[in-house]
């Protein structure tokens, strides 16, 4: 086990951003396969061995971590439930479409000062909803890429299409998948920090899904009797990343730095995690990773193969220039792929890392106001100041 941590130690070594000190735990379930690939089989039975019955300090769940926004609880559904954070029913309905990957769905709104949610909801989103996606449970672990799409539809539909989405990391995969599924429910779409066409740059993301066979990843799955376990990874990087997390950079805070209080809430976020249905997790790795199906063209979304030509909807994309995760030109690529006219087109790019697209505070006080007015105006001169 030791051998383990350090090789992953090294690997932190090769891929951490030299503008970023922290290493996003949403990729640890690819740095985890891509380390045991490397292992000797003897070794991967210790190592399975270990993290099964590693149980304690195991961390707690996401969905214990609670919401920085007051809100209400307005649909209930198998794979997800809808947060209403409207202010008032008037505007247009805005869904932010959570990542569903190692943490939960507070990403969107992490602390006061630190949420988009928030900063939305003051920027004049009257009408906001978020996707929060359930942590699996054992009957879960057959959950699909389809279940995911049926109830976001599921919920566009009882918002009222058609519907701004705005996808957030790989719930930008998802809110693009939708769009394409059902163009007409959708009525302008913002992708930030999402890896959508994984030919298009490299990433340390992209390059340990491509190099590593999906069998270890299905091993990874055995481990958890069909899903994707929070806690087995969290068991390996917890003591590590205890240690590693760098709240001031990555919330972007003041040159007093962060408040205890605030340090211990990131460290506590931190240490939360989801767990993911197996099959879902195999094709995610396979499909939109591996195959690079949605840009390709050959995605199948609900029984039907979608085309990114179909979105013609205005579109908005925010980059991180010092992304640790996705390749800025991996979600840039899409402008061509898309059937959006060039003049719908917003690119923006904030001098941060990826974690700090979401909650950090220059970047919520930046580039958020102009997508918010973006998203509540008919023109895309909103953009413009």
């Amino acid at each position: 086990m030791d051998d383990f941590r350090e090789m992953f130690a090294g690997k932190q070594r090769r891929v951490q951003s030299t503008n970023s000190r922290w290493l996003l735990p949403w990729i640890w379930p690819l740095i985890a396969g891509a380390s045991i690939s490397r292992t000797a089989a003897a070794g991967f039975d210790t190592l399975a061995k270990n993290l099964a019955t590693d149980g304690q300090g195991a961390p707690q769940s996401s969905s214990d971590f609670d919401w920085a926004t007051s809100h209400r609880l307005t649909l209930d559904l198998a794979s997800m439930r809808l947060r209403d954070f409207s202010l008032s029913q008037t505007g247009p309905t805005t869904i932010i479409c959570a990542p569903f990957a190692l943490h939960g769905a507070t990403v969107a709104d992490f602390a006061p000062g630190h949420s988009l949610v928030e900063r939305l909801r003051r920027e004049g989103i009257q009408r906001l909803f978020v996707t929060d996606w359930r942590s699996a449970t054992a009957v879960m672990k057959d959950f699909s890429i389809d279940t995911y799409l049926a109830d976001l539809n599921v919920a566009v539909d009882d918002c009222g299409a058609p519907v701004n989405l705005v996808g957030l990391c790989q719930g930008g995969w998802l809110a693009l998948a939708y769009a394409a599924r059902f163009p007409w429910k959708v009525g302008k779409l913002v992708l930030a920090g999402s890896p959508i066409d994984i030919a298009a740059g490299s990433s340390p993301l992209s390059e340990l899904a491509a190099t590593t066979p999906l069998s270890t990843f299905q091993q990874l799955v055995e481990l958890g009797e069909g899903r994707m376990l929070g806690r087995h990874l969290l068991a390996v990087w917890g003591a590590w990343l205890a240690g590693q997390t760098d709240a001031s950079h990555v919330l972007q805070s003041p040159a007093e730095g962060v408040s205890d209080e605030l340090q211990q809430r990131f460290q506590r976020w931190c240490m939360s995690a989801v767990d993911l249905p197996g099959a879902y997790y195999l094709q995610v790795v396979q499909r939109v990773f591996k195959e690079n199906q949605i840009a390709r063209g050959q995605f199948v979304a609900l029984g039907r193969q979608i085309s990114l030509a179909d979105i013609r909807v205005p579109l908005a994309l925010l980059a991180a220039t010092f992304d640790e995760i996705v390749n800025e030109q991996q979600m840039f690529a899409v402008a061509r792929l898309v059937g959006t006219a060039a003049a719908d087109l917003i690119e923006l790019k904030e001098p941060c890392g990826h974690l700090s697209l979401f909650i950090g505070a220059k970047t919520l006080d930046r580039a958020w106001p102009r997508i918010a007015r973006w998203l509540n105006h008919d023109s895309t001169l909103a953009l413009a100041s």
